[in-house]
């Protein structure tokens, strides 16, 4: 299905019934970014890339490849500066910062590498303070709250410190805090980066488990191990977005100059 962009670029808008299940949750149509210069510097080069509802597609590429970019431009961090970015079939491309900040807030849960918690607050705290602009009660927010932390393994550890958790334990948070909000899509850059291996499983497993319970998850990362855990794998390298051949989870394809 080829959704037809708003003709106004400036103020996005939603479809009018809401994005159903064949409307992608996220589409780039010729997505680019170029860095004014002088010289200018182009990032992420034209692209199309599409990521249906219920997928678990991972970004792999080497250092320096323009994968922050992509995450940037993903995440609705910067705004691409040629072609379309529909997000539940809202073209986005045009927004301004304010309207940025609001779809991300209702379509996207991010998790980022290094946690980017509260460390004097509760986990509990951590993740209820992400719904502090979405009009909800104190009592609905910390009800969803507790729920998101009990689905992602840490009803015992609510009112833990961020200092007092372990990397894994921290993470779990991140993607509690990700959850809560219900959004769209979960964006992940590097979710395991900072974790020995053992852990760096388990949370792979969450997202895994997730994934299996209706969730849209786009993973960024350098590591095959990771990008494994994907039903579908597009290299970067040099800012170009590449889709790797059909295959299964678990079965990585590396981009060319990616080493095991």
């Amino acid at each position: 299905m080829r959704l037809r962009a708003p003709t106004r670029r400036g103020s996005p808008q939603a479809p009018v019934s809401g994005p159903g299940p064949e409307v992608p949750v996220m589409e780039f149509r010729g997505v680019g970014l170029t860095y004014p210069g002088p010289p200018p510097v182009t990032a992420l080069r034209p692209c199309d890339l599409i990521v249906r509802r219920g997928e678990f597609v991972t970004v792999i590429g080497p250092s320096g490849s323009g994968k922050s970019t992509f995450l940037n431009v993903a995440g609705l961090l910067d705004a691409p500066t040629e072609g379309s970015y529909l997000l539940d079939g809202i073209d986005v491309a045009g927004a301004g910062e304010a309207a940025r900040a609001a779809l991300r807030g209702r379509h996207i849960g991010f998790v980022f590498q290094s946690f980017h918690l509260m460390p004097h607050r509760s986990a509990l705290e951590n993740v209820t303070l992400a719904m502090v602009y979405n009009r909800s009660g104190r009592a609905d927010r910390t009800a969803r709250a507790r729920a998101a932390l009990t689905r992602v393994g840490l009803s015992h550890r609510i009112d833990a410190v961020p200092t007092r958790l372990s990397g894994g334990e921290r993470q779990r948070v991140a993607i509690a805090r990700a959850l809560v909000a219900r959004p769209s899509l979960l964006l992940c850059d590097e979710p395991t980066g900072n974790l020995d291996t053992a852990t760096a499983e388990s949370v792979l497993a969450l997202l895994d488990e997730l994934h299996a319970e209706g969730m849209t998850v786009l993973v960024i990362t350098h590591d095959p191990a990771v990008a494994a855990h994907g039903e579908r794998t597009v290299a970067i390298r040099d800012g170009v977005l590449a889709e790797q051949p059909g295959r299964g989870p678990r079965r990585a394809h590396l981009p060319e100059g990616v080493a095991e």
